[in-house]
């Protein structure tokens, strides 16, 4: 049997369509497999925001890599990509220290920042308490993207301009290696045969491949977030990232002074207890996406977090956001959760089976930003091709 296709992607979200971008911008003939009408899962449940600012130096290269892979997809088809920014706003003088060492660190790293002045950020960022900020960090070259549009937006520009093939509504249930493939089958009998198959369905791999993923070191997140109603005549620009991102972001690990700070934190903070941190985005509607928290659990086992919002955290955050920027209306229309899975030991997981099934997924909270940086390197590495 022929391959229909060089390359099979189980999963439509963010992580398995840039590994289908990258293979057919090398001539390969891709198809995208999603179990669902559309991606669902935390592909379009997040903020929206890439911000390679926040992510330790390796990622950081591939969020780079990112930024301007958005760019120039941007510039041939409208995915929503947003160059405006993306600012770290310190309350104290801790996390001025940290800014001030970060800045050192992207320097040498050859990444633009600006530190901004008290005054430059309550200029620059209407409504932003002037009893909270003390300083900023402001990263020019970041983006942002309407997580709940961008993904289908890209489907369309593959398909439309690359030849993808976008196979919806379809789940994957088995898999099996041949002498020059893999044939995959579906919930109704289809069968589908690749020289290569990625698997990037997060969570979902557990139905291929369940002793896998019992044995796997995953565990996954669950972030709530909130989104306001429309702002009348207000504008936030870029993603507006504060003291505990600061506390909380990969990047700042490797400041000189960050481990000495973290050890004067109070570990039963609500903050602690809940993993929050806070964050503001505007969407292109006017409405500011805010959040976040986060509650593990071994992936195994995530039903442990249950499917409710909790709106002791939902209340505790708007509190907390209440006390750095003054928007017009916290009036809130949408409330959500969104999950996503990492690894514990590993920041991301991948695994080949028989040299053609290849599974990546439980890239964590890395996947709006690194996901088409690190995409182009994986898929060279598989197909054993220059980048």
């Amino acid at each position: 049997m022929k391959p229909m296709y060089d390359l099979i992607v189980v999963g439509g979200g963010v992580l398995g369509t840039f590994h289908a971008y990258h293979a057919l911008k090398k001539g390969l003939r891709v198809a995208v497999i999603e179990k669902d009408k559309m991606p669902i899962g935390a592909t379009v449940q997040n903020f929206g925001q890439v911000v390679p600012s926040g992510m330790d130096s390796k990622w950081q290269a591939y969020g780079r890599e990112s930024l301007a892979i958005y760019k120039e997809i941007q510039g041939q088809f409208d995915i929503s990509i947003r160059q405006n920014g993306s600012v770290y706003l310190a309350s104290n003088q801790e996390e001025i220290q940290l800014i001030e060492e970060l800045s050192q660190i992207n320097q040498s790293n050859n990444y633009q920042s600006h530190l901004l002045t008290k005054e430059e950020c309550l200029n620059k960022y209407p409504g932003l308490r002037s009893d909270y900020v003390k300083a900023g960090l402001f990263f020019p070259e970041e983006v942002t993207a309407e997580p709940r549009t961008m993904i289908y937006r890209l489907h369309a520009f593959m398909i439309q301009n690359m030849g993808l093939k976008l196979i919806l509504n379809t789940t994957i249930i088995a898999s099996e290696s041949t002498s020059n493939g893999v044939i995959l089958s579906s919930a109704a009998n289809e069968e589908f045969f690749a020289r290569k198959v990625i698997i990037c369905n997060g969570n979902a791999f557990k139905n291929l491949f369940p002793i896998l993923f019992n044995e796997s070191d995953l565990e996954v997140s669950k972030l709530q977030m909130l989104q306001t109603k429309p702002q009348q005549n207000y504008t936030l620009d870029g993603s507006i990232l504060t003291g505990l991102s600061i506390r909380r972001y990969e990047a700042f690990y490797e400041c000189p002074s960050f481990k000495a700070i973290k050890a004067k934190e109070n570990p039963d903070a609500l903050e602690k207890k809940w993993g929050v941190h806070i964050l503001f985005k505007q969407a292109a509607d006017g409405s500011v996406i805010l959040g976040d928290s986060h509650l593990y659990a071994d992936a195994k086992n995530i039903d442990d977090l249950g499917f409710d919002l909790d709106m002791d955290i939902d209340d505790f955050m708007i509190q907390e956001a209440k006390k750095i920027i003054d928007l017009p209306n916290y009036e809130i229309q949408n409330r959500w959760f969104g999950m996503y899975s990492q690894c514990k030991t590993k920041d991301i997981f991948e695994h080949t089976i028989e040299d053609n099934i290849h599974i990546i997924t439980g890239i964590g909270g890395k996947g709006m930003t690194g996901s088409a940086g690190f995409s182009k390197e994986n898929i060279a590495k598989i197909f054993n091709t220059k980048e």
